[in-house]
Order: C-alpha cells, then sequence, then structure tokens
C-alpha cells in the first residue's frame, strides 16, 4: 500500500509545483485543486488522508473550506492543514478557531514538510 492521498487547494503554481514535487518524492499521492470550491468537489470525491489549503484564495478562503468540511459527516474526521503567510498568533489562533487541525508556515521549507506532513497524519501537531 502506498502513502497517504494529499489533498492541496493553491492557488499560487509556484507554491503548487513546489509542494506537490516535494510530496511525491516521498511517495504521498498529491491531489491539486486551484480553488476553494474545486478543493471542496475533489475532497467529496476521493476522501483524501489529509487537505492542505492556502487560506487566501480567490474563491472561497481556507477557513469557509474547513468550515464546510468539518460540518460535513463524510468529511469531517479528515485532518485540514491550513497553510499560510499569515504566522503571526492571532493569525494562528484563527486558524484553530476556524477548525483546522494544523498550521504550516510559508515560505515553504522543502526538507521540513515531510516531516511536518508524517507528523500531522501521525495526528501529532507538528
Amino acid at each position: 500500500m502506498g502513502k497517504a492521498k494529499i489533498l492541496y487547494i493553491e492557488d499560487n503554481p509556484d507554491n503548487m509545483t513546489l509542494v506537490q514535487r516535494v510530496l511525491e518524492i516521498e511517495g504521498y499521492e498529491v491531489i491539486p485543486a486551484k480553488t476553494g470550491r474545486e478543493g471542496l468537489t475533489k475532497a467529496l470525491e476521493n476522501y483524501p488522508d489529509m487537505i492542505i489549503t492556502d487560506i487566501n484564495l480567490p474563491d472561497i478562503d481556507g477557513y469557509e473550506i474547513t468550515d464546510t468540511l468539518k460540518n460535513n459527516q463524510s468529511t469531517a474526521h479528515i485532518p485540514v492543514i491550513a497553510m499560510t503567510a499569515n504566522v503571526m498568533k492571532k493569525d494562528r489562533e484563527h486558524v484553530f478557531r476556524a477548525g483546522c487541525d494544523g498550521f504550516i508556515s510559508k515560505p515553504i521549507d522543502i526538507d521540513e514538510l515531510p516531516t511536518l506532513v508524517e507528523n500531522f497524519l501521525r495526528g501529532k501537531n507538528a
């Protein structure tokens, strides 16, 4: 059996490419989504093991995505990890209040990303 299936919702093509490559090298299956709405659709179609979402998206933000997923019985159990450049304490608190299970800050540390993902998948908040 392969590693986990991860839905990554990100509108920035450079970030998408970088994260997708890093995670695929580690053996994860990455399902890309460029908008929040596309991400919600793919979550319901694929039931990934984890969802990483950018907070600032062009249509619906990561907070609304998380709220929608956590209030749906079929996706409520899926860990949702926010990925954002907003790293102030109040921003982190907002992420967790919105229902996210974790937080990864931008710019993305490609050496640390696989370990963070693995920790989140094992239920250890990084």
